[in-house]
This record gives structure tokens, sequence and C-alpha cells, in this order.
């Protein structure tokens, strides 16, 4: 043989190797024991990236579009940054139902995809369809009507409380399309259909942006509406979200299909309490995680508008991360419910290992980019000096944060995938309802740290996350749970 032809094959055993010792089978099953066949690790990498990817890539652009959303919205001001912020945890208050749903769906269509069990899927997402339509009419009105009160709570200012609560009011207005949109992609997550989901949120992603630029600043005769036009162009993104989704469950070949909704109109009670097992448990958390930011949110809003501005330009840029782990976290919820619908608790195991650990790799290589760019994203925000003195002691949060943040997504969504919502919810209430806006507001306030101390609280919340988190998977107890 060459010397090439040797120095291909070394190549080969070399990154055989590097796999082999990144993911050890043997580290990762522990005292649990092994029921079948365990696949190459090679292979178990492979199938775990395939299915990881697409929800990747789909967080990534939600979260992108947030990002690109806040620098075309800057234009206006740091007002603008500051008002279009403040709705976000009054609106994800509004959808702690619809979150905890969704939650519910991709565990249990993904313990059914693993049993084979076409039908109760099927009924599952039929029957979370029916909730999901009822609520969000309701919700949607009274947070219209409500929005001036409730936006007054959230922590708006005199320079910000118009805008905010006409932003609010436009992205409640559409509630229905993006809720709609949302558990179907959530169904067809546990089924492992990543890429349906991925590429629902490119389309409306793009018809966001598209709209965004048209409507905020005034394009190519389309008025120029601010605040208001990033609100409407965000529920047309939505409104394109919620055909596509539609359209993917009208396919009699998949495994998802709902051929008519008068002849599935009728209450599947078995189908309910599996989403009730699972869900009642996730709206507790969501409650937990929504009444902790919100208190959190509060303590930056009283800092003042350029505090809040910088605050948030610096949870945009850490979205950017944690949408890596939401992505790995949704591949854990597909591949733990399949597998543990298959009895194979120890592959459940194995992948959601695969998970963390290429998780763990990813977050090193990001914080790395934050070091280096840290400071030339955030200006992308914004020239304002009055803001941008905040940049370097934020950057240097987010550097350590993603770490952590990234971890402790994938754990905790390994967890949910398996139905282990109660623990999950405690870990919530403890960190997030507690840890965070408590820290935060020592730092903040009693001891004068300023913005740099609530930041703490957010970084004090994701160890703590980490923690608790990682301790229960590695206990092996969440095999046990049945849906």
């Amino acid at each position: 043989m060459n010397n090439n032809g040797e120095e291909v094959i070394n190549s080969i055993d070399k990154k055989e190797l590097l796999i082999g010792k990144l993911f050890s089978i043997n580290s990762v099953i522990n005292n649990l024991e092994v029921i079948g066949e365990i696949p190459k690790v090679k292979t178990l990498v492979r199938k775990a990236i395939k299915v990881a990817w697409p929800s990747t890539v789909e967080s990534f652009l939600v979260a992108m579009v947030s990002f690109i959303d806040t620098i075309m919205v800057s234009s206006l001001g740091s007002y603008a940054i500051a008002a279009v912020g403040l709705t976000t945890q009054p609106k994800f208050l509004c959808l702690t139902l619809f979150i905890s749903l969704n939650i519910a769906v991709s565990s249990v269509v993904a313990r059914r995809k693993g049993e084979n069990d076409r039908k109760r899927a099927n009924n599952t997402l039929f029957q979370a369809l029916i909730i999901t339509g009822v609520l969000s009419i309701i919700i949607s009105a009274l947070a219209m009507i409500f929005a001036e009160p409730f936006l007054r709570f959230a922590g708006s200012q005199s320079d910000t409380h118009i805008y905010a609560v006409t932003y609010f009011r436009v992205i409640m207005g559409g509630l229905i399309f993006n809720v709609i949109s949302l558990v179907i992609n959530a169904a067809q997550r546990g089924c492992g259909n990543t890429k349906i989901a991925m590429r629902t949120n490119l389309a409306s992603n793009f018809v966001n942006i598209i709209f965004n630029y048209l409507l905020i600043g005034g394009k190519f005769g389309f008025p120029a509406l601010g605040v208001a036009g990033a609100a409407i162009a965000t529920v047309l993104g939505t409104m394109v979200a919620f055909v596509m989704s539609i359209y993917s469950i009208s396919h009699s070949d998949g495994f998802l299909y709902i051929k008519s909704f008068k002849k599935n109109l009728n209450i599947d009670k078995n189908s309910l309490k599996s989403l009730f097992s699972v869900g009642a448990s996730s709206f507790v958390e969501q409650i937990f995680m929504r009444t902790g930011f919100l208190l959190y949110s509060l303590i930056i809003a009283n800092l003042g508008t350029s505090a809040f501005a910088a605050h948030q330009i610096g949870m945009n840029i850490i979205n950017i991360s944690f949408s890596l782990g939401d992505g790995l976290a949704v591949a854990g919820v597909a591949l733990i419910g399949q597998n543990l619908g298959k009895k194979r608790p120890d592959l459940a195991k194995i992948y959601g290992s695969i998970c963390r650990r290429i998780g763990l790799m990813a977050s090193i290589m990001i914080s790395i980019i934050y070091a280096i760019l840290g400071k030339d994203i955030f200006k992308l925000f914004t020239n304002d000096p009055d803001v941008l003195k905040y940049s370097f002691n934020i950057m240097n949060f987010v550097i350590i944060i993603v770490i952590f943040q990234i971890a402790q997504a994938i754990y905790g969504g390994c967890l949910r995938g398996a139905g282990d919502t109660k623990y999950t919810a405690i870990v919530s209430l403890i960190s997030i309802t507690f840890v965070r806006p408590s820290v935060g507001w020592l730092l903040t306030y009693p001891l004068s740290m300023g913005l740099i101390g609530a930041w703490f609280g957010i970084l004090t919340d994701q160890i703590v996350r980490f923690c608790l988190t990682s301790r229960r998977f590695k206990s092996g107890k969440w095999t046990e749970i049945k849906i």
C-alpha cells in the first residue's frame, strides 16, 4: 500500500478513535441494564445529528429573526428596542398553556411513534388542536382588552408604553395562527419529522423579514408603521407557517394525517389523559418560569430605558446560542420518546448523552466566537453610547452562560421527552422563580451593582438548572415513567 493510502486509513482510524472517546457507550449506560443490541457509536451519532440538525436550524432561524427584528427596530431608537423587549414576557405568559400543551404533544406522539400506534398519535394531535383553537380565541381577546394595564405591570415606562401596547395587541391579534402551527410542528418533531418544522419556520421567517423591511421604515410605497409594522410582519409570517403546517398533516401517507375535522370531532379520553399527565406538570413548570422571568424583567425595567435596551440586546445574542441547545433538546425528545416506546431505555439514555456531548463541543466553539467578536456583534444593534457602555460586561457574562445554558437545555428537553415534567417543574420553581429574581434583585439594588448584578442572576440560574437536570438525567429514574 502506498503512503497516501496509509495516511487515509490513519486519518479514518483517528476519527473513529476520537468519536469513540467522546461518545463512550460504557460511560453513558453506567448501571443501566442493556436490553438489546447496541448499534455502533458512529451510527448512533449520525442518527442523533440527522434528527437534531433541522431542529437546530429551525431554532437558530427563529432566534435570528428576533435578532434581525431588534436590529431593524433599533433604527427607530433605543425606546423601540425596549418597547418590543417589554412585550416578551407578557407574550410568553399568554403562551404558557400552549407551550405546556406542545411539550405534552411532542412527548406523547414520540412515544406512540415508538409503539407504531398511528391512530393514537393522530388522536392526540387532533385533541390538542381543538384545545388550542378554543383557548387561543379566549386568550387573544383578553390580551388585547387588558394590554395597557398588563404592560404597565410588566414595567413599561412613559416613553415606551404606547409602542409596547401597540406591538402587543397586534401580536396577540394573530395568536391563533401562531399556536396552531406550533402544536402541529410539536407533533411532527415528536415523530422525528424535524425537517417539516424547519421548512415551515424558514418560510415564516423569510416573510417576517421582508415585511419588516417594507413596513418599519416604509419602502416601495408601503406605509412607515414603525413598531406596529414589525408586529404586523410577525403576524404575516405566522400566517404562512399556519398554512404550511396544516398542509403537512393533509397527506395520507404521512404518520400524522387528519383527513377531516368533522369526522374526527369527538373526545378521545385516552389521548386527553396522556396529554394531561404530561401537560399538567409542564403547565405548572411554565407558570413558574414565566413568573420568574416576569419578576426578573421588572427588575431590569426599573433600571431605565437604556439599561433595558442593552439587556434586550444581550438576551437576543444569548438566544442565538440557546437555539443550538433547543435544537438538540428537540432531538432528545424524539429519540428518547421513541426508544422508550420501543421499550429500550438503554438506547434512550445513550441518545440523550450523545446530544449532550454534541452540545458541549458546540457551546465551547460559540463561547470562543463570542469572546472574539462579542463587542462587534453588540454594535450591530445600536451606536447609542448610553447602551453600548454595558456591552463589555454583558458579553463577558454571555461567554460563560452559554456553556451551562446549552447543557441544561438539552438535559431538560430529554427529561420532558421522557415525561418527567414534574421534576423539571420543581427545577423551574427553584431556579427560575426564586434563584434568578432573588439573586438579581439583591445584587442589582441592595448591593448597588446595577445591570451587572442582574446578569449575575441569569448566570446563577443557569448553573443551578444545569446541576439539577444533569443529576436527574444521570440517575436514569426518568426511564421508568409511563405515558
